[in-house]
This record gives C-alpha cells, structure tokens and sequence, in this order.
C-alpha cells in the first residue's frame, strides 16, 4: 500500500491510497465467505458453493463490494498512522479506481487536530474580587438559617405578606379545565415567587375559605406557555413565627453553645467559599489570557457538529425538563434568535479551542493521571450527576467513556499548571496564593466545562479506529 498527504487547510487533509490488488486476498476470501453463509445454490450444501459459482450466480462486483467495505478501515487507519495524523470525526470516502485483478485506489477528507504552538506563559496576569466577608453577609447567613427554623401557627385573619397558605388551585384554558391543572392542599409562602405570576396579589386579603380568580401564563405541565384563568382557594392563614436570635437557637441549629460562635463559623464558612470562587475565578480568567495568547483554527465541520450539539442539548433536555420550548426560552432571557446563534456559536468555538490547547498542553508538559486522582474526579462527577459512585462507574465503563474522563482530569490539572506560574491579584492589588490543593479541586471545572459539548474533540486513536471503521458506509451505493 501506498498513501500520500495532501494539506487542504490548516485543520483537514486528503489522503490519496493505493493499494496493490493481492493485498485484498484476505478481505476477498472473507467476502466468499460471507456470501457463502447468506445464499442457497441448489447442488451444493450450503457454506461449500464454490467461489467461481457465487461469481457466476451472483456476480463478482457482490464479491468485489463487500471486500472493498471490509478493507477500507484498514487500510485508512494505516494511512492514517503511517502520516501521524490525529484525525476528528469522519472521513470523507471516495474510491477513485477499482480494477478487478490490478488495484484499488481511493481518497479520504478528513478534519485533524491542528498543530498548535504554545508560547510562554509564564507572564498572565489576571485580577479577581477580593475576598471580603462583611457583617452584613454574616447577618444574611444567620437570618437565612433562622429562616428554616421558623415555624408557623394558624391563625384567624386575612392572609399578608410571608404568611404560610395551604390553598387548591383549578386552571382553565379557554373554558376549560386542564387534566394536569387541579392542585390540592399546596403550601405557599407569600411573597415567595415560587408558583404561578398573580398569587400573591391574588390570595393577599384573603381568609380561610375564601377564593379568587386571576389570569396568568403557566410555567409547565400539558398547556405550558398558555394564558390561564386560575382560581385559588384559601384553606389556611400560617403565620410563621422566627426564633430569638440568642444562644438557645445557635445550640438548635448548630452545634455550636453561643451566637457569638456560631456568627463566628458562619464568618468562616462565607469565606471558605469565597476563596473558592476565587480560585474559580482565577483559573476561568487565565483560561481566556491563555486562548488570547495561542493562534487555534477551528475545523468548520467540528464547529458546526459542536453547535448542533449544543442546540440538540439545550431544546430536547434542559429545556424539555423545564417544560419550555427555544422560542418561550429566549422570550425569557430576553435574547433574540440571532443574539443565541451568536451566543452559541462562540461558546462552541471557545469550548473546541480550550479543549485542543489544554490537550497540547497535557501532551508538552507530560501530564499523568493517576487512579487517586481518576477516582477523585470520578466521585466528583457522580455527585454531580445525581448517581451513586457504583452506578457511574459502571455507565462510564460500560460507555467507554473512561478515556474522556482520564482526558478531564489531565486538562485540569494542564490548567493547574499555568494558573500556578500567572500572577493573579485581587481588586485591592493583593498577590494571591492559590495553594495546590485549592487548584486540584477547582482547575477541573473550566477544562470539563468546555469539553462538555465536544462531541467535538473526541479525536484519540482509538476513537479514530473506530471511526475509520465507518467509511465503508461512504463506499455503499
């Protein structure tokens, strides 16, 4: 076999192959042999009908056709090694000649991960919010912890602000009661913004036993988005009652023995988790200094796949769970459809560039993942899918997916590296020192983050392999 290499853009090549017609035999024996399986010729028993029989029954272009399908990954991977290429996605197929007996001849476009040089880095300079924590955040934490102390207590008056109603709800779209539109029995805080626009004016005055009528667009269910006329009925006036600030509620909602202790701990807390912001804060703004700094061509199709993705993600999940459809869903953020192409569009590119340059950077600095590491973010992950550790482990093995999560953890820890040598100052001209430990845990999320989508950059070896095995779908018909 002969291939050569033909660079059409910075991001995609044609490979032009010849290969010698003998170097067909074993796919051409396989052929017979799989066809021999398939056909019944009357004579012979079946698996034992002669080669030059099948050829005559049934034609050798049948024969010819399914030895080239079964070669052609083959010898397009070997090309593809032989020229060191670390192709995405996959390729374009073209048999340009197939003489029988002589030579078969074809071409493969295909997208490759660019070349990319990273320059020094050494001199990033980023600035983050300092960490600040006042006595009014302190004030804000306790009273948001008394809050879920709170208790209520009927009482024998009109509903106000933040009081506690138990109230059924009814709604009609256009005369009609909706099959999902009866709730009964629901508690609601005033006040709270958590049900449908118009209840709170509506039950604002209202005692128990009492009902009234307002109009208002619902949030989900089967007439998601429609005008309804919703009636609520009043079943229960709660007055929610807080506890004292002292000393007795610091021991019932901590185990703390004092207020003062307990303020202290909050004080701690509100900084511990600002100092992680930070530290995200970080790695995000020198993740974008590092993508200034780096020329990064985007391969158009790969884009193009990424804002499918990205569109497919949004409208059929996250959107399908909330029971809203791309045009309510812009309607709220207040974004027009081309301000959400463009806004997508970008995300995607930004997504693909960070992938490629963390991936160069994983490969030149030599980063290794070890299982400790590999196990961490594994548990990581599943906490944030909402499975157990067992359970993800299993679906990331039994989906092959564990070379995408080793991936993951490399990048973030390529992007540790970089935020370790940037000098990051806070909004009082404060050197931060992001300690190791900080950078592990957080340097993660910008890489996953970005890699996310890719459907994208999913482009090892063994991903290309399989791929390649798809290119006799381009030689069929």
């Amino acid at each position: 076999m002969k291939s050569a290499v033909e660079t059409l853009n910075p991001t995609r090549v044609r490979l032009t192959v010849e290969v010698p017609f003998e170097e067909l035999k074993d796919s051409l024996d396989a052929a017979y042999k799989k066809i021999n399986q398939q056909v019944t010729v009357k004579g012979f028993r079946k698996g034992k009908v002669p080669a030059r029989v099948i050829d005559q029954r049934f034609g050798r272009g049948a024969v010819l056709e399914e030895a080239v399908n079964d070669a052609l990954p083959k010898f397009y991977t070997e090309a593809v090694n032989e020229a060191e290429l670390n192709p995405l996605g996959q390729p374009e197929v073209d048999i340009t000649e197939l003489k029988d007996g002589e030579t078969l001849n074809f071409t493969a476009e295909v997208d490759i991960r660019p070349t990319i040089e990273i320059p020094d880095y050494s001199g990033i300079e980023v600035e983050v919010d300092a960490v600040e924590v006042t006595e009014e955040d302190v004030d804000k934490a306790v009273e948001e912890l008394r809050e879920r102390f709170a208790s209520t207590a009927p009482v024998e008056r009109a509903a106000e602000e933040g009081d506690v109603v138990t109230i059924d709800l009814e709604a009609k779209v256009e005369g009609e009661v909706l099959e999902d539109g009866i709730a009964n029995g629901v508690s609601y805080t005033i006040g709270s913004g958590e049900l449908l626009d118009g209840v709170d004016a509506a039950v604002t005055g209202l005692s128990a036993d009492q009902e009234a009528t307002f109009a208002s667009e619902l949030k989900g269910g089967s007439a998601v988005g429609k005008e309804a006329e919703v009636t609520v009925k009043v079943t229960q006036v709660a007055k929610r009652e807080l506890p004292e600030l002292d000393d007795e509620f610091a021991q019932l909602a901590s185990e703390f023995d004092t207020l003062e202790e307990l303020r202290a701990d909050s004080r701690k807390r509100l900084e511990n988790m600002k100092q992680y912001d930070q530290a995200t804060q970080a790695q995000e703004r020198v993740l974008e200094k590092l993508l200034e700094l780096v020329e990064v061509p985007v391969p158009e199709k790969l884009l193009e796949d990424e804002i499918n993705t990205r569109k497919h993600n949004l409208e059929h999940h996250q959107l399908g769970q909330m029971g809203l459809d791309l045009e309510k869903y812009l309607e709220i953020q207040g974004k027009t459809a081309e301000e959400f192409d463009t806004e997508t569009r970008e995300a995607a590119v930004k997504g693909i560039k960070t992938q490629f340059v963390l991936d160069q950077l994983v490969n030149q600095e030599k980063h290794n993942v070890n299982q400790e590491e590999l196990t961490e973010h594994l548990m990581r992950r599943a906490a944030s899918s909402g499975m157990s550790p067992d359970q993800f482990a299993q679906a990331v093995v039994e989906g092959g997916q564990v070379p995408l999560l080793v991936g993951e953890v490399a990048r973030g820890k390529a992007l540790a590296a970089v935020v370790e040598k940037a000098v990051v100052k806070d909004t009082n001209g404060e050197i931060i020192d992001l300690d190791d430990e900080e950078e592990d845990e957080t340097a993660e999320a910008p890489a996953a983050d970005a890699e996310e989508a890719p459907a994208e950059a999913k482009a090892d070896d063994a991903e290309a392999d399989a791929k390649a095995d798809k290119a006799e779908e381009k030689t069929e018909g």
